[in-house]
């Protein structure tokens, strides 16, 4: 069925329709297919019903009968001499999903940016590469790295309306084995991120009480070496040797590590953490089982929750005797730090860990959008927040630390050598016992870290779905309920090596090997599949039709060249100088590190499998699948402005 109007020329896709516009004709690659359906160069089937506001003059007629705004059926109106036409195509196909309110959407980005990286890794790695001073690398890191490929992920999904996998057959079909790498690594993250937030629950249910457990030595798996302090105790001498209630509950009460000597022996499953996770994938579920109008729903507690927290504990945390010298020690600039290839990596790694793509999220998210939501400044909105709420964060985090150093009458370094977990559920959580009201502080605490901790699994979870469902529409569309239940499910089961009692040293193994190296070589991957197999001008073209402007030199630069040296720069330098693992007083095995690294060649193996098994089912010579497999949508262009050039012709002529 198609309708015939006009009153511009070019192409231009809302919801399915293909437009005429502004000469984009002639810019933009487009496809046409005969049959059932049309395209355009996202490979999008114009199957979504009309807009509202194309209005009753244009609705789809059989046997391609002519309607103009305003006039019958077959009528024509001239316009200043032109007659020009719009082509509709409408089937029967299921509409996608949108959007319930823009805001859905922007707090759904937010909450999947802002996790819990923000709040201990950014940091403890500023402080560690010269304070202030690493806010200029941090700063031009994300200006030419982290935002052009956080702005790319957008305009990608948005524009194409695909998850992570069948996305790449509008793009470069033989490129197809990224989207399972990424739903492999999604899977891997599920299998440790949610045991963190397992954890804070524990802390959670063990803070509703007068006493905080983790304020006294006198349990059950305190030591001999446990030295009780308070801001009253001034007789209290803080050796070497000493370990404070907070920091033996969180390794010999909540984690039980000193139960496993090691990777080599995990040890039993801990019923109280694997009850607590159940409860998390329980919430995890109801969330995201209906998509994504029910998700965008639970957001607006989920993302909003934890900014009041940080501005409630960075309150409490100025007025603390003691605040100033956390702060000073924050932002104090080192200028000579800036010299050392480190403080750059780092610099690198973190803002791209920070926005996050790569994972399929915002693919995901974007497809979901109308087609013509300005993703432009979602970007630099979203961007520009996670940044600032990082920022923000290292301020409640080291008046904190200030505090416990003036109480310890230690220097600020001493009181802030842990990273990772340990700085919250140690050291916060021991200042937070020493606070007035400790009770109410520790329990909205603890309720932020798992508010942050759920938006990130939603959205890491919803690429995973996304994807599935866009691939394998007519098995899953109509069972996502039963297929988002046995992912949580497998997520789960995956998860119960990180509960066991050196499940600690498991979740540190993961977090260094599983997603860092494997995740950016993914993206890199994906920059030069768009930027140079499908083409940086036509992505830009892409971006015209939506937006109605043609992005400018300076992302065509960054998308072409300076993303690709960006992420190949932190490749090399994680290859040049891999991390030293150790986790507490364990330091890993070599053996370790093999199986780190064949944990992540797991999830990357599938893009050069997919490469091999699509060239050998398609038919014709290698160098004539080889082509067709990386240049189709050249194909398809010049297809696409031979075929319709005629076809517009022909009913110009028969309109006159």
């Amino acid at each position: 069925m198609a309708s015939m109007v006009g009153e511009e020329e070019g192409t231009q896709r809302e919801n399915g329709r293909l437009m005429l516009a502004d000469g984009l004709a002639e810019r933009g690659p487009k496809s046409l297919t005969s049959g059932s359906g049309q395209q355009v160069s996202n490979g999008f089937t114009t199957s979504t019903p009309q807009s509202p506001r194309e209005g009753p003059g244009t609705a789809a007629s059989s046997g391609g009968t002519a309607s103009v705004p305003g006039g019958g059926t077959g009528s024509t109106v001239p316009m200043g001499g032109l007659r020009t036409l719009v082509v509709q195509q409408t089937s029967l196909e299921r509409p996608r999903e949108t959007w319930s309110k823009k805001m859905d959407f922007l707090l759904s980005v937010i909450g999947y940016a802002v996790d819990l990286g923000n709040v201990w890794r950014f940091p403890y790695i500023c402080y560690q590469n010269g304070g202030g001073a690493f806010l200029l690398p941090y700063l031009l890191m994300a200006v030419f790295g982290g935002v052009p490929l956080f702005y790319m992920e957008l305009a990608l999904g948005q524009f194409h309306r695909s998850g992570c996998i069948s996305i790449w057959k509008h793009i470069c079909p033989i490129f197809k084995g990224i989207g399972f790498a990424i739903c492999i690594i999604a899977l891997y993250i599920a299998f440790y991120y949610n045991t963190i937030m397992a954890w804070a629950l524990y802390y959670l249910l063990s803070s509703f009480r007068p006493t905080l457990p983790w304020t006294t030595c006198t349990n059950s798996w305190n030591t001999a070496n446990c030295n009780r302090y308070m801001s009253s105790d001034h007789n209290v001498s803080w050796s070497n040797s000493s370990t404070s209630p907070a920091e033996e509950f969180y390794t010999r009460q909540v984690l039980q590590v000193h139960l496993s000597p090691g990777l080599h022996q995990l040890g039993s499953v801990s019923w109280q953490l694997a009850l607590c996770l159940l409860f998390i994938f329980t919430i995890v579920y109801f969330s995201i089982w209906k998509g994504v109008k029910m998700s965008g729903k639970v957001v607006w507690v989920t993302a909003t929750f934890p900014y009041l927290v940080l501005l409630v504990l960075l309150i409490r945390g100025a007025t603390l005797p003691g605040a100033w010298r956390g702060v000073v020690f924050y932002l104090k600039p080192d200028w000579e730090k800036l010299l050392s290839t480190t403080v750059w990596i780092d610099a690198a790694a973190q803002i791209f860990f920070s926005l996050g793509p790569g994972f399929g999220v915002l693919l995901a998210f974007a497809s979901y959008n109308p087609f013509h939501n300005n993703c432009y400044k979602d970007a630099l909105l979203t961007s520009s927040v996670n940044c600032l709420t990082s920022f923000l964060s290292g301020f409640v985090i080291f008046t904190v630390l200030g505090y416990m150093a003036e109480m310890r009458q230690q220097d600020v370094d001493a009181v802030a050598k842990d990273a990772g977990p340990s700085l919250l559920f140690i050291i916060y959580a021991e200042a937070i016992a020493n606070m007035p009201a400790a009770t109410f502080f520790a329990i909205i605490f603890f309720l932020m870290i798992i508010m942050l901790g759920l938006d990130s699994t939603f959205a890491g979870l919803e690429g995973v779905i996304t994807a599935m469902l866009d691939e394998f529409p007519h098995i899953l569309v109509k069972r996502r309920e039963w297929f988002v239940f046995g992912l949580v499910c497998v997520c789960y089961l995956g998860a119960l090596s990180t509960l066991t009692y050196g499940g600690a040293f498991v979740v540190k193994l993961f977090e260094e090997y599983a997603t860092g190296p494997a995740v950016i070589t993914v993206v890199l991957l994906e920059v030069i599949a768009v930027s140079w197999f499908y083409g940086t001008n036509r992505f830009c073209n892409d971006i015209q039709v939506m937006l109605g402007f043609y992005p400018g030199f300076f992302w065509k630069v960054c998308w072409v060249a300076i993303c690709p040296c960006f992420l190949l720069f932190i490749i090399i330098s994680f290859l040049a100088f891999p991390p030293e693992v150790r986790l507490f007083d364990y330091h890993y095995p070599p053996w370790t590190t093999v199986l780190g690294y064949c944990i992540g060649v797991s999830s990357f193996i599938c893009v050069p499998a997919y490469m091999v098994y699509h060239l050998l089912n398609a038919r014709g010579t290698f160098k004539q699948v080889l082509y067709i497999s990386t240049t189709i949508n050249v194909m398809c262009s010049f297809l696409f402005k031979a075929s319709f050039s005629s076809y517009s012709i022909l009913l110009l002529h028969m309109l006159s």
